[in-house]
């Protein structure tokens, strides 16, 4: 028998099914719109967050407060842990490496700003002049503190571009002289817009002299970060090494793995985040392609129940000539036709939940950025087709060996 009339008989059995069809269908949908939109929002994930990294600018290596491994090994700032050792001293050392070229030293904090009678609370980041020069922030109008700002413990601020509209409104804040508790700070600059980096909403800060927010508003003398431009990206790692080398000398510290530090680069931080969210993205992915695995399985046994339910219609044809190849064939294809359409279903609906979410995102203002992995959708559809033949192939050569005689009695 021809192939394209199998087809058409493959075709007309499932149309008799529609229940049947559409629940089989349904759990190929599943599976392969979730592979789709996982890959892609793995994807999209990995663009933003490689964004957000970028934002911090480029070329630079961040030293950061962390705990000793053998007490936890993560972020101090994260666990709210003071770690008092990263001083003004090491970023000076820092300077003399040759590939060193500025570098600043940051602290942040919370506080309450106020201007008659409008008050507001915020992010202080307190950092060095040479932050201006590292970082990707920009002056929108009036200016960046200078290093002897920072030296004499100057009172002066800039504002982020959403906390001076919040505080001033239209009117012109250089020159005005805001509260943050009760000292009183003047206003030098205003920040361009830049949105939020992870967490940190840049437009709603204010910008302060490291050495002024470690006197007049923590009362402290250490540092919680220091970042450094290098000259040349090529030799980051030498870098980074003269860098924990330094760290350790001053902090006493003869065992790496009792380094109150963390020294990384915006290379090291992205090849990081891409092992993290390349692993997740695997496990999602293994996830979502057993839950098609368990629709395959399900697939069989309706097809196996196909086969037990039209054991007189198999009975029949063979008894007219069909052949076990045909017989075979027609279940095969059968299975393929199901598991191609709920393939083609669930890349349609993972494409829609894509877009859908990509409009959704950009509509609140989150930049998250449209990708969509047509080779993971090539491979999704080439997956389902699989699927169909793998566990559409018992029933269809269990329905091919039936005696027509012993097939005709069932009914």
């Amino acid at each position: 028998m021809k192939l394209n009339n199998i087809f058409n008989i493959a075709v007309r059995a499932l149309a008799r099914s529609k229940i049947r069809t559409f629940l089989t269908v349904l759990g190929v949908l599943v599976g392969i719109s979730s592979v789709t939109i996982i890959i892609s929002a793995g994807n999209s994930v990995e663009s933003l967050i490689f964004k957000q990294i970028e934002g911090f600018g480029s070329g630079y290596i961040q030293t950061e407060v962390r705990v000793p491994k053998g007490s936890g090994g993560s972020s101090a700032m994260i666990q709210g842990v003071v770690i008092s050792t990263l001083k003004e001293k090491d970023r000076q050392d820092f300077l003399d490496l040759e590939n060193i070229d500025k570098a600043y030293g940051a602290v942040i904090t919370q506080d309450i700003i106020s201007w008659q009678g409008e008050i507001k609370k915020t992010m202080i980041y307190g950092v060095g002049a040479d932050y201006i020069d590292i970082d990707t922030t920009e002056i929108e109008y009036g200016r960046f503190y200078t290093e002897d700002d920072d030296d004499s413990m100057a009172r002066v601020i800039v504002l982020g571009s959403e906390l001076k509209e919040d505080l001033f409104g239209p009117s012109d804040a250089i020159g005005q002289n805001v509260k943050i508790n009760k000292t009183s700070f003047k206003v030098i600059g205003v920040a361009k817009e830049r949105g939020a980096v992870f967490t940190l909403n840049f437009d709603e800060m204010a910008y302060i002299p490291v050495k002024t927010v470690q006197k007049s508003l923590m009362g402290i003398n250490y540092l919680q970060a220091i970042t450094a431009q290098m000259v040349d990206t090529s030799i980051e790692d030498e870098t980074g090494h003269e860098m924990r080398m330094i760290l350790r000398e001053n902090h006493d510290i003869d065992d790496p793995d009792k380094d109150d530090f963390e020294v990384m680069s915006a290379t090291e931080a992205k090849e990081m985040m891409a092992t993290i969210l390349g692993g997740m993205t695997i496990l999602l992915v293994v996830l979502a392609g057993l839950s098609l695995i368990v629709g395959g399985v399900g697939i069989m046994n309706i097809m196996y129940a196909t086969v037990a339910e039209r054991t007189f219609e198999i009975g029949l044809r063979k008894a007219v000539g069909a052949s076990p190849q045909d017989i075979l064939q027609q279940f095969l294809i059968e299975s393929i036709i199901v598991t191609f359409l709920g393939g083609v279903s669930g890349i349609i609906l993972g494409i829609i939940v894509i877009y859908g979410v990509y409009f959704g995102a950009n509509y609140y203002g989150m930049d998250w950025p449209l990708s969509i992995s047509w080779v993971g959708i090539l491979l999704a559809i080439v997956f389902s087709v699989i699927v169909g033949l793998i566990f559409g192939l018992y029933p269809a050569r269990k329905a091919a060996k039936l005696n027509p005689i012993t097939a005709l009695r069932k009914e």
